[in-house]
């Protein structure tokens, strides 16, 4: 079994481990090829090791490096007037950027 962390990033938490490729929300000032470091790690979990962060643990980080910027699923938002025979439809796409986790661990 290999590492696994729980890191926050964008406001949400995700599990993951080397070699994973994940969608997060996009960071500021990163562009395509770019290495990134997440210092949040609320947990990690090494075979039958774990340790739990109160809040974060300070020596553990994550880094991955940038893929590139996709889009999400379109999702669709409809206004519907009562009784005044009108209707909008309006859709939204979601810019995330791709990422390959390259080291989990100190």
């Amino acid at each position: 079994m290999s590492t696994q962390a729980v890191i926050r990033t964008g406001g949400k938490q995700v599990l993951v481990s080397e070699g994973d490729v994940i969608d997060i929300e996009l960071l500021a000032g990163q562009k395509d090829g770019d290495e990134v470091t997440f210092p949040e790690v609320l947990m990690l979990v090494d075979g039958n090791n774990s340790r739990i962060g109160a809040p974060l643990l300070t020596d553990v980080t994550v880094k991955a490096k940038i893929l590139k910027e996709v889009k999400g699923e379109k999702t669709k938002a409809i206004f519907f007037r009562h009784r005044k025979d009108s209707m909008t439809t309006k859709g939204h796409r979601q810019h995330y950027h791709r990422v390959s986790i390259t080291l989990v661990g100190a």
